[in-house]
């Protein structure tokens, strides 16, 4: 059996189902079909973005005995019936983060794919930046020392004005809290990954900065521009704009990271610091390539990314030669070549290498550990 022999359908024809697409094809996968919110809409995307097959629904798709994977690229309140609708079909998943709204959902979902014996991963793509690999492996090896400090930020700015919508913003579609679970998820996934440590507890302060919305009646893609001359609804807001949270690690690390989707210029933008009792490490998505290590008694250093010089963690998720910058879509490359290879062996194996549904599930968590910790501003263990 070869990558090519694999179908793979993708529930979701927005952003990000897109970019689900783009990368399977990349790695020569077939991707026979997708699915929308509605047929209608599948169809207009199809042939807009030269994607397969429209199935008319999930259940079509699920029923067909050719596919052998399915992405979940939905909207999040859709996440843990469509999951269960794929494993219960007998199909290996991957799905986006949150892999549901609530921490019983996705025990549930953890609990079936490991009943059912299938390859399961949420789509935590940003811990795949050859870099963050690289640091990783760093702190494991010891080589900073005992991690001390970590922290950073993941900010953006496509919410900043108040004409500004999506989805994202509907908690019946989003869940009660938004930047955290959209964005936050992604750091708190990556300061996990790299130090290797739990998150174990949490206070967090939460912030509606944009207290009241307009928007069209209609739906607004993620990142896509409002039309000028739409009929706009005022909506009163309550999900998080921003946050700061601080942490505690089970290693006794200690932790804080600012997370924003108002920070006008930041388009995507993650940090991250590792401070060991040795040394620190530093990694910043604007410039990805690039991996600061911060000394006391000698220079500073600046490691580019490089297969011949990474880590075996990191090159194994390298594309390109040194110099070939590799950005956000060879992220989801790299995730899935990761996937697929258990895909191609069969079955999930002992040890992923990417994250699973049990990391998705430790997510929520967290994140409901934090939304607790806003509302009654106090410290929050996360109740594992």
């Amino acid at each position: 059996m070869r990558l090519s022999d694999i179908k793979a359908g993708v529930v979701g024809v927005g952003f990000i189902g897109v970019a689900h697409i783009e990368a399977l094809r990349r790695l020569g996968i077939d991707v026979a079909g997708v699915v929308g919110s509605s047929p209608e809409r599948a169809r207009a995307k199809a042939d807009a973005a030269n994607l397969p097959k429209v199935y008319d629904s999930l259940a079509e798709l699920a029923a067909d005995p050719e596919i052998d994977v399915i992405h979940i690229a939905s909207p999040n309140h859709a996440h843990a019936d469509q999951v269960r609708l794929a494993l219960d079909a007998g199909k290996h998943v991957v799905c986006e983060k949150p892999l549901a709204l609530n921490s019983a959902d996705t025990s549930d979902l953890v609990a079936r794919a490991d009943t059912a014996g299938l390859i399961n991963a949420v789509c935590f793509n940003i811990r795949f930046y050859p870099n963050c690999h690289q640091a990783m492996s760093l702190v494991a090896s010891g080589d900073i020392g005992t991690p001390r400090l970590v922290h950073g930020s993941y900010l953006q700015d496509w919410l900043l004005l108040q004409t500004d919508w999506n989805w994202r913003l509907e908690p019946d579609k989003a869940g009660g809290l938004r930047a955290v679970a959209d964005i936050g998820s992604h750091w708190l996934d990556l300061a996990r990954f790299i130090t290797g440590s739990d998150v174990v507890e949490v206070m967090a302060d939460l912030h509606t900065l944009v207290p009241v919305r307009t928007h069209p009646a209609g739906p607004v893609e993620t990142f896509a521009a409002v039309a000028a001359d739409a009929d706009l609804i005022e909506e009163p807001m309550s999900s998080d704009d921003a946050a700061g949270v601080l942490l505690r690690f089970a290693n006794g690390a200690r932790g804080v990271f600012t997370i924003s989707q108002v920070s006008a210029g930041r388009k995507n933008s993650v940090s991250i610091e590792v401070d060991g009792s040795k040394s620190a490490l530093s990694w910043f998505s604007e410039n990805p390539d690039l991996l600061w290590i911060g000394h006391r008694g000698r220079p500073n250093e600046v490691s580019q990314r490089d297969p011949s010089l990474a880590s075996p963690e990191a090159a194994r998720v390298i594309g390109y030669p040194g110099g070939h910058v590799e950005g956000y879509p060879d992220t989801f490359r790299a995730l899935f070549a990761e996937v697929y290879a258990d895909v191609l062996a069969g079955g999930p194996s002992t040890e992923p290498t990417y994250p699973t549904f049990a990391d998705g599930h430790d997510a929520l968590l967290v994140t409901e550990a934090v939304a607790r910790s806003s509302n009654e501003q106090r410290w929050i263990s996360v109740e594992r």
